[in-house]
């Protein structure tokens, strides 16, 4: 059940828990509303690092919940996630939770974006993927009052705005999290009709009849090897005045095998989390409305599996794609590219301002980037710093790399245009870049490869939940609602 937050100057009589700020060093910013027994909390070891907490019992039986920030000097949007996800699990038992957390916001932060944060990460926080355990704990929160010395309007809209972009992050993990044999292309479509019917969107799906008929060659490719059939999903928000048409593009690869080109064992455990582009770009689709961006956002996930069987595809096999180019596949595990090629000759037909992808695409990016960040590559450097910047405030931590021309050669085929995979050993994220740039045209274009963190096989990490973490959906967000054209100036890819 969905968490009701309000902002309030009061706690609530029936709060069973007050959580309250303590920055590093056990001081209890000015104006807060409880006075904290400090000595008890420096024989607890509790030093108000970020997201530790510790629980003190009050005279009249409410449980005061310190909360750390951390150094003031370093507090900004992720510290206030960061610790709603504290709150929310150091308050799991209680139903009612009053929240005193935004009186240590810094005088130059909005008090409305650090509210947005904080319900983020409680939503997050409170979170759990149970649906095949028998016996589940699940939070007993239903409702969080924020309260403070001020705010009112702007920080109730703030805590809607996060409540929802939470919610959002959810629908991902949880799509993410399932199994393949559940969460099939069809399955997916319908999670999208029912994304698209709750929230007033406009859904077109090709089958696999039309992705046929409509020369999408690399889609069809890919899906031959399965009996399961494709499916190509568009969801599209069209508000009044819309001035500017931003494509998402995921990729939805719903089980990947590595085809003929098969991955070890070990390889494939995961590997029910490649569709987490396509997920992202659904989930973030499904917060539309409510974010309300200026601008038409349409997204576009093409979904298969990735399986060996006698109709797959085979190394040495050429695909034409949608847009005319012919592909040479020399590995069958280098798929996703080869779907996203065809969703991106879509996109680019309806001549958009923006495109962007998302695809856990390469393991040479969790190599050079960890699990952690996510790769950056783009054709605008106007639309690549917008793209840069939302992720920041979004805490989605994404770093620019480069498309040098001097590296489309690794894609240089013998017997068709460009061949699926590039040098051995040499680059390998940037030549998927490369690769998908072949299928951008002039439109200004952001590729994100999200292989490290749309999915943690460790513990948890704050809000960061183990297994399907939702990344990219925040991003996505962020950027439509602070989008302007960029302008016509190349990225510096060249270099």
């Amino acid at each position: 059940m969905p968490i009701t937050f309000t902002s309030s100057r009061d706690v609530p009589g029936d709060a069973a828990v007050l959580a309250v700020p303590v920055l590093a060093g056990r001081v209890v910013p000015a104006g807060s509303q409880v006075e904290l027994d400090l000595p008890f909390l420096e024989g607890r070891d509790f030093e108000g690092k970020l997201g530790q907490t510790q629980p003190l019992l009050a005279d009249d039986g409410t449980t005061i919940l310190a909360v750390g920030l951390g150094d003031p000097d370093e507090l900004d949007l992720d510290a206030f996630r960061r610790a709603g996800a504290a709150v929310a699990k150091g308050a799991w038992k209680a139903a009612s939770v009053a929240v005193a957390l935004l009186d240590a916001t810094p005088a130059a932060m909005d008090r409305g974006k650090a509210a947005q944060a904080l319900a983020e990460g409680i939503v997050l926080g409170a979170h759990q993927f149970t649906t095949y355990k028998s016996t589940t704990k699940p939070s007993a929160t239903e409702t969080v009052t924020v309260v403070g010395r001020s705010g009112g309007a702007v920080v109730q809209k703030g805590l809607d705005r996060g409540a929802r972009i939470g919610a959002a992050v959810v629908l991902c993990r949880d799509l993410v999290n399932a199994p393949a044999r559940d969460m099939t292309p069809r399955h997916l479509e319908a999670v999208a009709r029912q994304v698209a019917e709750e929230n007033g969107l406009v859904i077109n799906v090709m089958d696999e009849i039309a992705i046929a008929s409509e020369g999408l060659g690399g889609l069809g490719g890919v899906a031959a090897g399965s009996d399961e059939p494709p499916r190509l999903i568009e969801l599209a928000y069209d508000p009044p005045g819309a001035k500017a048409t931003i494509v998402l593009v995921g990729k939805g690869i719903t089980f990947d095998s590595g085809g003929l080109s098969l991955k070890s064992g070990e390889g494939m455990m995961t590997m029910k989390c490649d569709m987490g582009g396509a997920a992202a770009v659904i989930s973030a689709m499904s917060a539309m409305p409510a974010i309300a961006p200026k601008v038409r956002v349409v997204g576009l996930a093409a979904c298969t599996e990735n399986l060996p069987s006698g109709k797959a595809i085979k190394p040495g096999d050429v695909l034409k794609i949608r847009n005319g180019k012919t592909v040479e596949v020399l590995n069958t595990d280098a798929e996703g590219r080869l779907v996203l090629a065809d969703a991106l000759s879509l996109a680019v037909e309806s001549k958009p301002d923006a495109i962007i992808d998302l695809a856990t695409l390469t393991g040479a990016c969790i190599v050079a980037l960890g699990r952690e960040i996510a790769g950056l590559m783009g054709n605008d450097a106007d639309l690549i710093a917008q793209v840069s910047a939302a992720s920041e405030r979004a805490g989605e931590p994404t770093w620019e790399l480069p498309l040098p021309k001097r590296y489309r050669k690794h894609i240089d085929s013998d017997v068709a245009d460009i061949k699926n995979i590039g040098a051995a050993g040499a680059a390998g994220t940037l030549s998927a870049g490369l690769f998908l740039q072949e299928f951008v045209g002039d439109r200004p274009w952001v590729h994100l490869d999200i292989a490290g963190p749309a999915f943690r096989s460790d513990g948890e990490d704050g809000y960061l939940a183990k297994g399907g973490t939702g990344f990219g959906v925040r991003t996505l967000l962020e950027l439509v609602g602070s989008y302007r054209k960029p302008g016509r100036t190349s990225a510096a890819a060249g270099r």
